[in-house]
């Protein structure tokens, strides 16, 4: 049993505790301390029992990446990047993170808020003046609560598609939603198609604005177009200038329309390509290529508040949909599991085509898991059970994006 080596670790590693939650909520870059050699070792052991139980008993195909205090625990790398080339993960190999990417474009809108080039509160026409919906803010996308219709759904060319909805008691039911008029596009689409398919189609909405929490890649969409309209430039271009590169962030990139010549595909379980799709070049919700390293200098920047203050990200860990009962809620572009008096876990996981990502940051622990793949294997998220590794609460499956 797992259960007595975890006890062992949180008493041998007492000796190295991380900070309380109360110090990040007073807003101090995070100054890491050390690990010793012995409790590294700990961890490691405790580690590699779960993670062959849980992915490579499983088909595991990617990479993963455990840190403590800012320091390497866990790391391995299983299968191939390219199936047809046969060419091996490594370190430097890419990966779609899917909507982890949302995490990237909810704090550089923190950060344009840090440099006074925009407000939370500023309507989203302020800055798309073809936008056609009123009442909607930067806030609202960035925390799921527009009420806007789901491009990935209208624009998909399908008559009907499954979503999900919470009835009168908070359970999670299907619902089919019938299109009336669906819009079958021919080539790859940008964001401003979806600007473009908002304004001329003006789909109903899902709901009014601030009504309740559903969770939208249109909004996230939108929001590169926002950084797009206030920085002047591309949104790749402005995240690989301002945000990977600086962050010694190498192998990290936006994928668009300009790299459709060098796409690689992602995978089903049985190893089957996803070809190119005509929603795949749209960003800000999805489209951030990484590695697991690269997602750990991520972490650490925000560790440490180099990319935004402690206090703006905050914000960003506030619980917003509280109209519904139950753990789960979400705050400026992170999932969030609250569950007082114990610290408040963030995280965003991602899933696109055969591409899932787990990126779990136990804040008051310092702790982060990372794993990436890009063969579909829904163990990628169950996985997150590897938390218990560092505390003693007991952590569900996460949602899959």
């Amino acid at each position: 049993m797992i259960v007595p080596v975890i006890s062992y670790i949180m008493m041998a590693c007492s000796g190295s505790p991380a900070p309380t939650t109360d110090t990040i909520n007073e807003g101090k870059p995070l100054v890491y301390t050390s690990l010793k050699s012995s409790e590294k070792e700990i961890y490691l052991n405790a580690i590699k029992p779960i993670y062959e139980k849980q992915l490579l008993k499983t088909g595991f195909n990617g990479a993963i990446l455990i840190a403590k205090n800012g320091e390497v625990v866990f790391e391995d790398y299983q299968g191939m990047i390219n199936f047809s080339t046969k060419e091996p993960i490594t370190p430097s190999s890419t990966f779609h993170v899917a909507s982890v990417s949302k995490t990237f474009t909810a704090m550089t809108i923190l950060r344009l808020m840090e440099q006074g080039r925009l407000a939370l509160t500023d309507p989203v026409e302020q800055y798309l003046p073809s936008f056609p919906y009123s009442g909607i803010t930067l806030e609202l996308l960035l925390s799921h609560r527009s009420g806007l219709p789901k491009y990935d759904q209208l624009m998909a060319g399908t008559r009907s598609y499954v979503t999900r909805r919470k009835n009168r008691r908070g359970k999670w039911v299907k619902q089919t939603v019938y299109v009336k008029d669906p819009v079958s596009l021919t080539g790859l689409s940008s964001n401003y198609d979806v600007l473009k398919f908002l304004a001329g189609v003006r789909p109903a909405p899902e709901s009014q604005p601030n009504r309740r929490y559903s969770y939208n890649n249109t909004n996230f969409a939108l929001l590169a177009l926002v950084i797009e309209k206030i920085t002047g430039q591309t949104y790749p271009q402005y995240m690989k200038d301002s945000v990977f590169t600086p962050l010694g962030m190498k192998d990290t990139y936006v994928f668009s329309l300009k790299d459709t010549a060098n796409y690689i595909p992602s995978y089903t379980p049985g190893k089957k390509a996803y070809p190119l799709e005509k929603l795949d070049c749209i960003y800000g919700d999805k489209n951030v290529y990484s590695t697991v390293r690269d997602l750990l200098q991520w972490d650490k920047a925000l560790y440490q508040g180099k990319f935004v203050s402690m206090q703006s990200q905050q914000l960003a860990y506030e619980p917003l949909s509280n109209e519904t009962r139950g753990k789960k809620n979400y705050g400026l572009g992170w999932h969030l599991y609250v569950d007082p008096p114990n610290p408040t876990v963030v995280y965003h996981n991602g899933w696109w085509h055969g591409n899932n990502a787990v990126f779990r940051r136990l804040l008051s622990d310092t702790a982060t898991i990372i794993i990436l793949g890009n063969k579909f294997n829904s163990n990628i998220w169950q996985a997150g059970k590897l938390s218990a590794v560092f505390t003693d609460i007991e952590l569900p499956e996460m949602d899959a994006e």
